[in-house]
């Protein structure tokens, strides 16, 4: 059975994004989520951890949804087939380069979830 082996990341709304980022990066030492190659992620003893501000009209997850949580798996593929197998309905299946492979479910009270199979 696939398990979830860690949190990659915790995504929430915010007014100003650029300013939060700011804050957490400057006063607890938590980098912002990377744009682009060269920048340096969050790491923590377990691995990259993203954790990222979004603008509060973002479309990336519902919008009556404050926050959404970013589970990592070692096998995306494994994992998405033992949900449908379930009856679980995966959406949103992406993969960006250098980062990863991602899909999206909903928990049984409607939260949005991310799983991301990140690049070893």
């Amino acid at each position: 059975m696939e398990k979830v082996r860690g949190i990659g990341g915790v995504f929430f709304r915010a007014r100003d994004p650029d300013a939060l980022k700011t804050w957490y990066d400057t006063h607890l030492g938590i980098n912002p989520a990377p744009t682009d190659m060269q920048m340096t992620p969050w790491r923590t003893t377990e691995g990259v951890v993203v954790f990222a501000p979004f603008a509060a009209d973002t479309d990336y997850f519902p919008v009556d949804q404050q926050v959404m949580i970013n589970f990592r798996v070692a096998d995306l593929a494994a994992m998405v087939a033992q949900l449908r197998d379930a009856g679980i309905e995966v959406f949103n299946e992406t993969e960006m380069e250098g980062l990863g492979r991602f899909a999206h479910l909903r928990d049984p009270e409607g939260n949005a979830i991310e799983l991301w199979e990140p690049v070893e």
